[in-house]
């Protein structure tokens, strides 16, 4: 489940298949860096991919940002081989293309395995996408399947072509389904994360874009490519709610670790070294500013 006082402001998607990509990354201040086993790899390319992303998983401790992998959809066949990259460093997966809470329980139930296999000691997190009409019906209980699931992420482009609709930024076809997703998520206990903004060189289209999604209810963006990472972290700053959260937890975590441990209850919670260093994100990434929305 998601927890208040993290930022998932960013999500980065960077091709598997790319060595110059997933090294350059390595530097990049997106909240999260995504390397791609789906959409943006050719089936005759995903063996390759797939050991490219292993070994960065391995070189975890090289990323500044949190990693995560984005595996093909469930119907796709490739999930079982996309999973043998999960190795100890890796924060998450998106789960493409999900329809319902089966299919995340599945893949849920698969981790539970691999973690065991690989003696991972904290849970792999889940973010499912929402891009068709039966993912949108089932957004609620596609988030609240599991307590894997951080956030939902809506991809939009898909769901229009689902819909057989056509994508403009003014179009009215996707506006209930936008609108739904941050709902469920909200209900559900995490975060809902927007769909990307393709035209990479319009910036005040992306803010804008940006800024309709933070109304809207999301916590933060899809992202393409490394420029649209500073206009997005403009638009979603946390609330005020979130820093107070933020500010507890490293209080109580600090005092906790003094005394010789590693993990803590507060108001109702168990917070550990994670949270620890979310929240310290957070706190540093608001540190200059004084833009934070009310609670």
């Amino acid at each position: 489940m998601a927890i208040a006082g993290r930022l998932i402001r960013t999500l980065l998607f960077v091709p598997g298949n790319n060595p110059r990509f997933i090294e350059k990354a390595k530097t990049l201040r997106a909240d999260i860096v995504c390397l791609d086993l789906e959409d943006s790899v050719p089936m005759d390319e995903k063996d390759r991919a797939r050991a490219m992303v292993r070994d960065a998983i391995r070189a975890r401790k090289d990323y500044v940002s949190e990693l995560y992998v984005r595996v093909n959809a469930p119907d796709s066949g490739l999930i079982g081989d996309d999973l043998q990259v999960v190795y100890d460093g890796l924060d998450g997966i998106v789960i493409p293309k999900v329809n319902d809470a089966r299919e995340v329980i599945k893949v849920a139930e698969m981790l539970d395995e691999l973690e065991k296999e690989h003696g991972i000691g904290k849970s792999i997190e889940i973010m499912p996408s929402i891009e068709s009409a039966r993912g949108v019906v089932n957004a609620y209980s596609i988030a609240s399947s599991s307590d894997r699931v951080s956030a939902l992420v809506f991809g939009v482009f898909d769901f229009m072509h689902d819909m057989g609709l056509e994508y403009a930024e003014d179009a009215i076809g996707f506006n209930y389904a936008r609108a739904k997703i941050p709902v469920d998520a909200r209900a559900a206990g995490v975060y809902a994360i927007d769909g990307i903004w393709q035209a990479v060189d319009d910036v005040d289209g992306l803010i804008r874009d940006a800024m309709l999604g933070m109304r809207l209810g999301y916590k933060g963006k899809s992202i393409i490519h490394p420029k649209q990472i500073e206009p997005v972290h403009r638009v979603f700053v946390p609330s005020k709610d979130e820093v107070e959260w933020a500010r507890k937890v490293v209080v109580a975590l600090e005092e906790a670790m003094k005394q010789g441990r590693g993990a803590v209850r507060l108001e109702g919670r168990m917070v550990d070294a994670v949270h620890y260093k979310r929240a310290k994100a957070l706190l540093e990434a608001i540190g200059s500013s004084t833009d934070i929305h009310g609670g």
